[in-house]
């Protein structure tokens, strides 16, 4: 079961999506991750982009905890369809969901007055190193908003990602079992 860890909507459950395509973040690391990003004060008032959103937890969970606003991008449509009863259950006007993949949705065009404070990248596992560097690129290149905060979660067997001129990683890794959490701030 997935829940909402603190905030607003504390306690209540995420539906979540059929089948095995998703793999929700552990109750344990989203509290680690957002205790990390509230003492960095990086949620609070957040316009927040979270990709590969799978059941929306992340998202979501910004929500919660004061985010202004929310995209999340998911591509799998029963997946998209969760997120969006998701949302709705939890009654976050202020998040979307588009129902897409992270490379149509991170389209060059992005104006920078829609820049996000706040992007979760939580990728399937078995995202290669050079499609996930393409996102990373495409966030400095107009949809991170400069001193934006961008988390990445990924295996734990998984390298360091390859972070492009604009983020720079803040701190060390953090590593809860198979999963691993990089934080980089966009200067």
């Amino acid at each position: 079961m997935t829940r909402i860890i603190a905030g607003t909507a504390g306690g209540r459950t995420l539906r979540t999506p059929p089948g095995s395509g998703t793999r929700p973040t552990s109750d344990r690391v989203r509290e680690a991750l957002f205790s990390a990003l509230d003492a960095r004060d990086a949620v609070r008032g957040a316009r927040v982009l979270d990709l590969y959103a799978g059941s929306g937890a992340l998202g979501l969970e910004a929500m919660s905890r004061g985010a202004r606003s929310a995209v999340l991008v998911e591509s799998d449509r029963r997946a998209a369809a969760t997120v969006g009863a998701n949302v709705r259950a939890l009654g976050f006007e202020e998040a979307r969901v588009l129902a897409t993949t992270v490379t149509a949705a991170l389209a060059p065009d992005a104006a920078e007055d829609d820049a996000a404070d706040l992007v979760l990248v939580d990728p399937p596992y078995d995202l290669g190193e050079d499609a996930l560097a393409a996102v990373l690129g495409r966030l400095v290149e107009g949809w991170a908003a400069p001193g934006a905060m961008v988390v990445v979660e990924r295996s734990s067997r998984s390298p360091e990602p390859a972070w492009p001129v604009g983020l720079e990683r803040v701190g060390k890794p953090r590593r809860y079992g198979e999963t691993t959490v990089w934080l980089a701030g966009r200067t």
